[in-house]
């Protein structure tokens, strides 16, 4: 991108949040099912909820041919997890992703990798699961959230491209965003967690970001309009060649000054 271009990213603008997790879902189904499928990037959070849900209801109507693929060559790689969370504790990302993908799809759980919370040492935890990334042969279609400060994972602001997978120290916004999941409670949010980087990130083969609601108005607004720059860790997508931004009406509001 030159410095007088200006930025540009793939945008597919649907009704509402149904049609937006429909459409990631099929996207999704779509690279799972391919004959030799690689592996997928996975996110958490409420944005991606409805897309499970709906991943789900459509694997279900699968014939079984399809099914029995689906469940032998499923490999994912979640992008964080909390440090000091196992994958059995009630609030973390593994427990999570086996609650609403694992177990309802009936699929390995060993198939759906994440950082593990529990070792002593989270930064060479962070250096050998980019490494089994790596040797697994990369992320083929990474699905990413938008943060409401522009983080992707838990890449907060400031942050460059060059950022690879490590711990990071949560910011006191993110964890407050992230309370709902902690029966409300701020305090009760770990600080750290392990992320993957902006370098594991733009690595992959194809990205899709997921944007949904008014609430987010403001960041996509700013994720379309302005140039890279740590300030904001997604524009750094902009520079991606097959990036897929797909957001809801609501999110594309005319007062984030973009519709």
């Amino acid at each position: 991108m030159s410095a007088d271009s200006p930025p540009r990213l793939a945008l597919t603008l649907l009704d509402d949040g149904k049609a937006v997790a429909r459409h990631v879902a099929r996207e999704l189904l779509s690279h799972a099912l391919a004959p030799k499928p690689s592996c997928l990037g996975l996110a958490t959070g409420a944005t991606m909820l409805p897309v499970y849900a709906a991943l789900v209801e459509a694997a279900r109507q699968l014939p079984e041919g399809q099914s029995r693929h689906l469940r032998r060559h499923w490999l994912s790689y979640n992008l964080d997890e909390y440090v000091g969370l196992g994958r059995t504790h009630p609030y973390s990302f593994a427990a999570y992703m086996h609650a609403r993908l694992t177990e309802p799809l009936g699929l390995d759980p060993a198939a759906l990798r994440l950082p593990d919370g529990l070792v002593p040492d989270p930064l060479a935890e962070a250096g050998r699961y980019a490494a089994e990334i790596r040797a697994a042969g990369g992320i083929g279609l990474q699905l990413l959230g938008l943060g409401v400060n522009g983080h992707v994972g838990f890449n907060e602001p400031p942050c460059d491209a060059t950022s690879i997978c490590r711990p990071v120290r949560l910011c006191a916004a993110t964890r407050r965003h992230n309370a709902a999941a902690f029966a409300g409670d701020p305090a009760a949010v770990p600080e750290w967690a392990i992320t993957l980087g902006l370098a594991e990130i733009l690595a992959a083969r194809r990205i899709l970001v997921v944007v949904t609601g008014a609430a987010k108005a403001d960041v996509l607004g700013r994720l379309l309009r302005r140039r890279p720059s740590p300030e904001l860790p997604a524009s750094w997508l902009q520079g991606h060649p097959a990036v897929e931004v797909v957001a809801d009406r609501a999110a594309l509001s005319r007062e984030a000054g973009v519709a």
